[in-house]
């Protein structure tokens, strides 16, 4: 049994408390909030025995052996790295930080304290994510990328209202790139690795972050393009075209339908059945890499997420995306 505490008290995390419970050998016993009002509420809801409001006693207690992370992407690396320090694996929200600094930080304490630290990349995890990977082949020389990932958020009506929340605010690392673009890089990053070259275009809001924007990258053989945005919305598929055939993909973010349309017209169908609740794969990932022993998933590996964070820092300098989290030093 690995029992876990979770530190942010949101949607997501509902989401992965839900799914987590359908895993085998999920337990949870801890919570942290910055408020011990807030604690006590989510500890009661979930039957959580063991609150928190001050992170170093979290870290440190025995009551837990692992902690998922969902709390605002600034956070994240300072957070991790305290846990982890304290003996604690870490599961942590993407994007796992706020740039590659913060996440080289990361990986060097996990290895130095000999604990597991994995993003929590969904998507990657999938097993139609599997099914992609497996028939890459059959469409022979793979020539483009092609991911979209743009939803219109709620919360950009109150923005244009003047009331800047969370998703729009750059003191928390958020914006497009950060919260959606990530979704279409991952992917890309754990087929075909780090690209040569990065182009990136975007609409900068007036508090400080992105709204949209897009990327072209170069590989030697290939190119890849991503479109992602909070300020429109597109239900354009995702593609993988290669000479013999294009792989269709619904949702880039989280597939749910995989098939191939090969040139003589023939369509081959790869869609796999998944659970629903489809956090549970990493949940199981995480867990099933604990058991075995290793400190690094092979699918989201610290390789993947550095390289996937390495294109973020670069298209946010071409865009002049800066956030205070690039200032600090861990």
């Amino acid at each position: 049994m690995v029992r876990f505490g979770i530190i942010g008290t949101n949607k997501i995390t509902e989401e992965l408390i839900a799914a987590a419970r359908q895993a085998e050998d999920f337990a949870l016993t801890a919570v942290y909030s910055r408020t011990a009002d807030r604690a006590t509420e989510f500890a009661a809801m979930h039957g959580i025995s063991h609150t928190f409001t001050d992170l170093e006693k979290m870290a440190s207690s025995a009551e837990l052996d692992a902690v998922y992370i969902a709390s605002p992407n600034s956070l994240h690396a300072e957070q991790a790295i305290l846990c982890m320090k304290g003996g604690k694996h870490v599961l942590c929200e993407k994007p796992i930080a706020s740039n590659t600094a913060e996440l080289e930080a990361m990986i060097r304490t996990a290895r130095d304290n000999g604990v597991l630290l994995m993003e929590a990349m969904k998507s990657t995890l999938l097993p139609n994510f599997a099914a992609i990977r497996s028939n890459l082949h059959k469409i022979g020389p793979v020539r483009r990328y092609f991911a979209s990932y743009c939803q219109y958020s709620s919360r950009y009506d109150a923005y244009k209202q003047g009331t800047v929340l969370n998703a729009f605010n750059p003191a928390l690392s958020n914006g497009s790139l950060m919260d959606i673009g990530v979704y279409c890089l991952y992917p890309l990053v754990a087929l075909f690795g780090k690209p040569s070259r990065v182009q990136a275009n975007g609409i900068m809001l007036e508090s400080g972050v992105d709204g949209q924007g897009s990327m072209l990258l170069s590989y030697e053989e290939m190119d890849g393009m991503v479109m992602y945005s909070k300020i429109t919305s597109s239900y354009a598929p995702s593609e993988i075209q290669g000479e013999g055939g294009t792989m269709i993909i619904d949702k880039i973010n989280q597939p749910e339908q995989v098939h191939i349309r090969y040139r003589d017209g023939s369509v081959e169908e790869l869609t796999q059945s998944q659970a629903a609740r489809n956090m549970i794969y990493e949940v199981e990932e995480f867990i099933r890499l604990l058991h075995s022993g290793q400190r690094e998933s092979a699918v989201n590996s610290h390789a993947n997420s550095l390289t996937t964070m390495e294109i973020m820092d670069e298209a946010r300098r071409q865009l002049g995306l800066v956030f205070p989290a690039d200032r600090k030093i861990l």
